[in-house]
């Protein structure tokens, strides 16, 4: 990514997961985020057939930590999308 400021924050890139693995892995890198204290975090995943950026979503969606999501960033170069996710406060 060239953004400096998407740059700083944590992120994991799904490339290579499968729908399962990917679900799995938004939930745990969320819940790190949320432990650790992020408020923002980036999931990567590819455009191809949607299989885990529909995951992805759904994972989003479904999990109580996450306030909101977007994307931030489409490369045709290199058919990534970026998914900014704003973690809600902990309390």
């Amino acid at each position: 990514m060239n953004d400096i400021f998407l740059d700083i924050l944590p992120k994991i890139d799904l490339h290579g997961f499968d729908r399962d693995s990917a679900r799995v892995r938004v939930n745990d890198f969320v819940e790190e985020a949320y432990i650790v204290g992020y408020d923002e975090i980036l999931f990567i995943h590819g455009i191809g057939e949607g299989i885990v950026k529909n995951a992805v979503l759904e994972a989003l969606r479904k999990n109580k930590k996450v306030f909101s999501y977007q994307d931030v960033c489409f490369v045709f170069t290199f058919y990534i999308e970026v998914r900014l996710v704003l973690l809600r406060r902990m309390e």
